[in-house]
């Protein structure tokens, strides 16, 4: 069978977001698929008994994009956001029993999302955005200024923030009003949690005087039908996605703890309803319990005692059980070489959807599948199988690595080494379908890939080893470099099949950072590719969306130490920089601006260096993630074009 080709990105499917009914019988998922002739992602809701008894079925036919279901407290509906009239998603709810066209319960300019029923199964919550009256005006060219007091005011993959904030609105569940606004203001209030009352809503949001310039955000309580929000708990770090305990007294959240100290980990903590006193369950876990990039719900309440929750750990996502009170440390539910996408529970029973290197996202009960929307894909190609080794790096530290073979391998051949180095930088590779390395094997490449210290799902201790330079540690580009050249040697060593003279190294975010850093001080790889990368920290200061936050790495502003930033940023070794070098960036990125690449091509073509620049139209940060298909597909396109010219003999 072949392996993964580019034009096979309109083939990826998988399952999301399992919820169970209240009576614990059936769940409702989301199957999501790439339609290639509107170049859009497409989703459904679909329903399949718990127990295996039947085969799932189709429950929605938007057609566009359903998703988010949300069951009634009875039972009897669901609810869900649908873009199935074009324009912004809309929040509808529909019979369980029969069917029939759905109910449409807002018409609102802006996506609706975090919808949550009351306990009395009359009314929704949700959260979107509210657009300034100045969107009214059509023509761009006749809008007034934007007049900017905060600093967060734009978001990458979001635009403007700070005339369109979120807020929170409720509407009654049988249409018979419109969704009455229950927070206003220049804040970001999201995640609505509806009290086992219905008399009160939490949310998370940050609304202390100088909000904008530091990370600290709070729980906020309001009244259900309106009123001045309360803040419950003490601005001294980050709180967000709120549960209430099934009695009332208490609340569950994500608590990031310290204000500009990155990275830390995020804990799974119980705030007291009465006093705001916190009590944190899950320190002595010593793993980030908020995976990036996955949208895993955290916390839920099995019990008033107990909470289930996700966590990252050396390479996957797991599932854990902690009693609410502290009295024991947390225990895994469930384990293994996966990752997990979703998960929900009702009666004990515990339901979720996960995926593995050679595995699409599935839904399942315990070790039981019940879906197998991916069955097609994997049985007709080649998907590689990573096989997990360990490194040394220069100061004896052991770094975890992974290699994928290529496909199609033949004992005997030599073939190119193809080094990826992941975004964060903290964050994590390891046991989930990533088709980047899938279409790079498939291209005969062989693939390693690590987690060097700074990346998440390892000690905090591990995530903090490159913050600085100065006072607070090393800085990017000092022991992550040497473990990454540390997995390159060992990998050469253990593999007989690697080609030593066809070395590639690429990377996206932090991992474009660190391919022009490498390039920049080794000219051992004879190719290279840096995507939407940190190359010159100064200009990064102002024109990201987020640039002035890295002092928590840094441990200071820029107007505090210039030199800390000039000497970490990759631009500043450019003259170094030999190997052929392609250069990834799109034009709507707001993170990493597009002038981070443009500043780097423009020096190396001025140096007449090998040197060519791509740039992605209408794409942003989230390109290679959620971006339009056809750009993925001609991405890689690009890139084993260019790893061809190289690498391939």
């Amino acid at each position: 069978m072949p392996g993964m080709v580019p034009e096979d990105v309109y083939e990826l499917t998988g399952v999301a977001d399992p919820r169970v009914s209240p009576d614990g019988r059936t769940v409702a998922y989301v199957v999501w698929r790439i339609d290639k002739e509107s170049n859009e992602t497409r989703a459904n809701i679909w329903l399949a008994p718990v127990d295996g008894s039947g085969r799932p079925r189709q429950f929605t036919a938007g057609p566009k994009r359903d998703a988010d279901p949300r069951w009634s407290p009875d039972g009897a509906q669901l609810a869900f956001a649908s873009k199935r009239n074009g324009g912004a998603a809309q929040l509808y709810v529909i019979p369980v029993e029969g069917g029939g066209e759905p109910r449409k319960l807002t018409d609102l300019k802006e996506d609706i999302g975090q919808a949550e029923w009351s306990p009395d199964g009359t009314r929704l919550v949700f959260a979107s955005r509210v657009r300034d009256e100045a969107y009214e005006e059509l023509d761009e060219k006749k809008r007034p200024p934007r007049r900017l007091k905060r600093l967060q005011y734009k978001l990458d993959n979001e635009g403007w923030t700070i005339d369109r904030p979120h807020h929170i609105f409720v509407v009654p569940a049988d249409g018979s009003e419109e969704p009455t606004q229950l927070t206003s203001g220049d804040f970001e209030d999201v995640n609505p949690a509806w009290s086992p009352d219905g008399r009160r809503i939490a949310f998370s949001s940050a609304r202390h005087q100088d909000w904008d310039v530091g990370a600290a955000s709070d729980i906020y309580l309001v009244s259900a039908g309106g009123g001045e929000p309360e803040r419950l708990t003490g601005t001294d770090g980050g709180h967000a996605m709120p549960s209430w305990s099934p009695d009332g007294s208490r609340i569950a959240c994500q608590y990031y703890p310290g204000v500009l100290d990155d990275p830390r980990h995020t804990r799974i903590a119980v705030v007291d309803v009465k006093s705001g006193e916190r009590t944190s369950l899950t320190e002595k876990l010593d793993r980030t319990c908020a995976p990036n990039f996955t949208g895993i719900r955290v916390p839920l309440w099995v019990d008033d005692a107990t909470l289930l929750f996700s966590c990252e750990d050396q390479g996957n996502i797991h599932l854990y059980r902690v009693p609410a009170d502290g009295s024991s440390e947390p225990k895994q539910v469930i384990g293994g070489d996966k990752m997990l996408t979703g998960y929900d529970a009702v009666g004990g029973t515990i339901v979720h959807s996960m995926h593995s290197p050679t595995s699409l996202s599935d839904l399942y009960v315990q070790d039981r599948r019940l879906t197998e929307v991916g069955k097609a894909f994997r049985e007709t190609r080649e998907l590689v199988a990573p096989e997990r080794f360990t490194a040394v790096s220069a100061d004896g530290t052991e770094v975890e690595a992974w290699m994928m073979k290529p496909a199609g391998f033949k004992e005997g051949e030599k073939y190119p080494l193809l080094l990826n180095i992941h975004g964060g930088p903290f964050g994590q590779y390891g046991n989930k379908f990533f088709d980047e390395f899938q279409v790079y094997a498939g291209g005969g490449y062989a693939v390693v890939y690590s987690n060097p210290r700074g990346s998440s799902g390892y000690s905090e201790e591990w995530g903090r080893a490159i913050r600085g330079p100065g006072q607070a540690g090393p800085g990017w580009g000092t022991v992550d470099y040497e473990d990454c050249m540390a997995v390159v040697d060992e990998a050469l060593k253990r593999f007989e099949f690697v080609d030593p003279d066809r070395l590639g190294v690429m990377g996206g975010s932090y991992g474009g950072f660190m391919t022009s850093w490498i390039v920049g001080h080794t000219d051992r790889f004879q190719a290279a590719i840096s995507e939407r990368a940190v190359n010159q920290w100064v200009s990064m200061w102002g024109s990201s969306d987020f640039g002035w936050d890295f002092k928590g790495y840094m441990g200071s502003f820029l107007f505090e130490d210039f030199d800390s930033y000039v000497k970490m940023s990759p631009a500043t070794y450019v003259r170094d920089i030999t190997t052929p070098l392609l250069i990834l960036h799109s034009e709507n990125d707001l993170r990493c601006p597009i002038e981070q690449g443009e500043h780097l091509f423009v020096t190396l073509r001025l140096l007449k260096r090998d040197v060519e620049m791509v740039r992605f139209p209408a794409e942003s940060h989230e390109l290679t993630r959620s971006g339009n298909p056809v750009h993925r597909v001609a991405r890689f396109e690009i890139i084993l074009e260019w790893l061809a010219k190289y690498l391939q003999s």
